[in-house]
């Protein structure tokens, strides 16, 4: 015996009111949880972007992916300030039309780290192609530069849960920022200055780019390592800076614990 089902023009109403409510929450939940600056789930991997300290701590990085005219100035800088820790992240297509670069960044005692291979969006690829690009970049940093990158940026720093899974799978650890960024804008010295200086608080790491696309980040940079020097900051390696946010984490931990026996 086969079931009639009858709806009348209000129940229609309704259902069509309850798909539309269920599409809008589904497409809100998505938008909250896709290209989050420090996406991150409770079990699963993560992308570091400050550690909560007390200590005036900062990790100073920059992104290069094309063009040879503003890396070297940047590295004299960072000699002439005596900075002895800072990361570059690099495309591994830019390291191959540039080692001599590459090699002089090694050469001061900077970390290296994998800016991937084609400069594209990890979000909008699936994972067979993230891990072609990963294999590739990792590849070519190495045989390049004989340099096996811990620390991965993804290209245009856009990602998703996709990509940090993929990234953890491969063995690197995800690095986003949480000051600076838009110096590539070219806004001019004064509020790449300010956008840096008046917001770096204990913890951050900070972003600035070594590509010739950003034509005014060598001016800036003196008055910034200037300022943070004075305000009693110390520039350290990610390494120190990821380490000592765990430590204060378990610290934390282990004081909420105390008082829950």
């Amino acid at each position: 015996m086969r079931h009639i089902w009858v709806l009348n023009g209000k129940t229609l109403k309704y259902y069509a009111l309850a798909t539309v409510a269920a599409l809008f929450a589904a497409s809100f939940l998505y938008a909250s949880q896709a290209y989050i600056p420090a996406f991150s789930t409770d079990e699963g991997p993560r992308a570091f972007h400050r550690a909560e300290i007390d200590e005036k701590k900062a990790a100073l990085t920059f992104n290069i992916s094309w063009g040879d005219k503003r890396a070297l100035p940047i590295l004299e800088i960072l000699a002439d300030h005596k900075v002895e820790e800072a990361t570059f992240f690099v495309s591994a297509s830019w390291a191959e039309r540039h080692p001599d670069i590459l090699e002089k960044i090694n050469e001061a005692g900077y970390t290296i780290g994998n800016h991937g291979y084609q400069y594209e969006h990890y979000t909008e690829w699936e994972e067979s192609e993230m891990m072609r690009d990963l294999n590739e970049s990792h590849r070519k940093l190495k045989e390049v530069g004989g340099i096996e990158p811990v620390y991965f940026r993804p290209p245009h720093g856009d990602f998703d849960e996709r990509v940090l899974q993929a990234v953890d799978r491969f063995g690197y650890s995800t690095i986003h920022w949480s000051v600076g960024g838009s110096d590539w804008k070219n806004p001019g010295v004064e509020t790449i200055v300010k956008d840096i200086t008046e917001n770096t608080e204990p913890g951050d790491v900070i972003l600035l780019h070594a590509s010739d696309s950003a034509k005014q980040t060598h001016k800036a940079l003196p008055v910034i390592l200037n300022d943070l020097s004075e305000k009693g900051y110390q520039l350290v390696s990610l390494e120190e800076l990821i380490t000592d946010g765990e430590a204060k984490t378990q610290e934390n931990k282990v004081i909420k614990n105390s008082h829950f026996p």
